[in-house]
């Protein structure tokens, strides 16, 4: 709020310990808590030491914008726990429309650059979560086998809310569920999940060269698709 208060630095240490469910942050003797006074409980120690170093990092006045890991902890506790069943269903709706399927119908060099990445991708599912899904040309939807989309909500829906607040954003960025899934378990790194959630775009610049605020915004998003790979890591830390 401009010209209104804002929270500084109030707290000598930060501290991390065990709580009952979890983790906790300590900022001297007082517990960190949601905007929401709900006490942050954490699923692992990396995330809670991830918190951490961001509270012991504020200088001055508190800046939320510079604490990305600490957002994602409240935005688990008290938004996606609340509805934890509606989020998991709208991720898992992404594998109806799922990016990977929709393929260009020329030039033959996207063509062959989108199959190169994406083909391995629908084995992958096929073999791995047992949802085959169907590639077709252009835009429109494709009714998809009702039992892969029955399993691949059945994947989502077993996901704490922790794993979901990574996941929401591994699959809104790419538009790609099954990208999400696969460099959750490790089939891609986050790096390669990035690059081929982008052949159509590449292959874009490629042909009519950069915009510079295409590239500022492709940036921004690369950033936060590479933390919230890094959230869902530290959700099923030890």
């Amino acid at each position: 709020m401009t010209g209104g208060w804002k929270a500084k630095r109030f707290w000598s240490a930060v501290s991390v310990g065990e709580v009952d469910g979890g983790y906790g942050v300590m900022l001297d003797a007082r517990r960190v808590m949601t905007p929401g006074k709900i006490p942050l409980t954490l699923p692992s120690r990396a995330m809670a030491e991830a918190i951490a170093a961001e509270w012991d990092a504020q200088s001055g006045e508190i800046a939320p914008l510079s604490m990305p890991v600490t957002r994602a902890a409240n935005s688990a506790i008290e938004r996606v726990t609340p509805q934890r069943a509606e989020v998991a269903a709208m991720l898992a709706a992404y594998g109806e429309t799922d990016l990977i399927c929709h393929r260009a119908a020329a030039p033959t060099a996207l063509v062959e650059r989108q199959a190169a990445a994406w083909d391995p991708l629908l084995v992958w599912a096929d073999a791995t979560l047992q949802a085959p899904l169907i590639a077709t040309v252009g835009v429109l939807p494709v009714d998809q086998p009702p039992m892969s989309l029955a399993r691949l909500a059945a994947h989502v829906g077993a996901l704490d809310a922790f794993q979901l607040t990574g996941l929401h954003d591994l699959v809104t960025i790419s538009g790609s569920l099954i990208i999400a899934l696969a460099t959750t378990a490790g089939q891609l790194s986050p790096d390669q999940a990035w690059d081929v959630s982008r052949i159509d775009e590449d292959w874009q610049i490629a042909q009519w060269g950069a915009d510079d605020e295409a590239a500022a915004m492709a940036a921004y998003k690369r950033a936060d698709f590479l933390r919230a790979a890094q959230f869902w890591v530290m959700s099923r830390a030890n």
